[in-house]
């Protein structure tokens, strides 16, 4: 059982955002629907690649910002390219190096493993290389990583 459950606040579109997730992520599942006393959805739970998230209908007086955001590794370029514009799509925002909000201002980072292997090289000037690359991307590219990191 997941001990730790990330529990989002929505402004009455958690069935909504439940459902745009459970479109993206093929390992996911809708868990429940909770009703409000005024028969409204007031809560939703599912699951997204084995993690299970809470969503709330709590109104507009908190929203979604940067400090918090879920971290999707992608092995692939391909696996990259769906995440990234399966989260854009319909209102989402790109934002720089593997950052992304989706329609609903849940921020995700959509990034490659090879990523972190190349900024902990023991060779300095090669992940500070990879560094430079990365900060000029909005979407990771795993190819101009590799290509930063070869340059000499």
């Amino acid at each position: 059982m997941q001990k730790i459950i990330p529990f989002l606040w929505f402004d009455g579109n958690a069935e909504e955002a439940m459902n745009f997730y459970l479109s993206v992520f093929k390992q996911s599942k809708k868990i429940g629907i909770m009703p409000g006393p005024d028969g409204k959805v007031m809560g939703v739970q599912f699951e997204l690649e084995g993690m299970r998230f809470h969503g709330l209908n709590g109104g507009s007086q908190f929203t979604f910002n940067e400090s918090i955001s879920f971290f999707v590794q992608s092995d692939t370029q391909e696996e990259i390219d769906y995440y990234w514009n399966s989260l854009t799509s319909n209102g989402g925002n790109e934002s720089m190096c593997g950052w992304l909000k989706d329609r609903f201002g849940v921020s995700w980072q959509i990034v490659p493993p090879v990523l972190g292997e190349l900024l902990s090289s023991n060779d300095r000037a090669k992940a500070n290389r990879v560094m430079q690359a990365m900060l000029q991307m909005k979407k990771i590219v795993i190819a101009d990583l590799l290509q930063a990191a070869n340059d000499m």
